[in-house]
C-alpha cells in the first residue's frame, strides 16, 4: 500500500525540485508534471521520487495535520 504525503517545494533546478515534508528534504523529478510548478507549491510524490500532481495548500496542510496526529498517537 502506498500513502501519498504532500511535500512543499523549497527550491527548483531544471526538471528537479527540492521538497520538504515533516522537516525532511529530498530531490524529486518534475518530468511527469503536466502543469507548472513554483516554489511554495505542494506536490504529491510517487515512490521513485517523481512528483505526480499539485495539491491545494489548504488541502495539503489539512492532510499533514491529520498525519501528524496519527503519528503522534502511534507513539503513545
Amino acid at each position: 500500500m502506498c500513502m501519498a504525503i504532500p511535500s512543499r517545494v523549497v527550491s527548483m533546478e531544471g526538471d528537479f525540485a527540492t521538497v520538504e515534508c515533516f522537516g525532511v528534504e529530498r530531490v524529486v523529478s518534475l518530468m511527469l508534471m503536466t502543469e507548472p510548478v513554483v516554489v511554495g507549491d505542494y506536490l504529491v510524490i510517487q515512490s521513485g521520487s517523481f512528483a505526480m500532481e499539485k495539491v491545494e495548500e489548504a488541502e495539503a496542510l489539512e492532510s499533514l495535520a491529520y498525519l501528524e496526529t496519527v503519528l503522534a498517537e502511534g507513539t503513545a
